[in-house]
């Protein structure tokens, strides 16, 4: 059986201190549709265009499982799940090489 994977995924506007968490297959392509104003309306209300923080997993489900679970934590669990691999909160979008 063949599984769909996916990419959960934090972004935050310049100051760090909104925070949206999504869920795709292509991380790509929709951090770049989040930059150009073409995803989340929340994503575009709060000017949250820098990624800083995702993870990968190799089935879609356990992706939305994880999604789920973030939405759950509170603001500060967030920011230190962050610290733990990006202690800077820099934007991570370069390391996507977007179209």
């Amino acid at each position: 059986m063949i599984y769909k994977q996916g990419h959960v995924y934090i972004m935050t506007n310049q100051y760090r201190t909104t925070f949206y968490i999504g869920v795709t297959s292509d991380l790509k392509t929709r951090v770049w549709q989040h930059i150009n104003n073409e995803g989340s309306v929340f994503v575009k209300k709060y000017k949250l265009y820098d990624l800083v923080y995702y993870e990968y997993f190799e089935r879609i489900t356990d992706t939305i499982d994880r999604e789920k679970q973030l939405k759950r934590w509170h603001k500060d669990w967030k920011i230190n799940l962050i610290k733990t691999e990006n202690p800077e909160m820099r934007d991570l979008k370069s390391k996507l090489e977007l179209p």
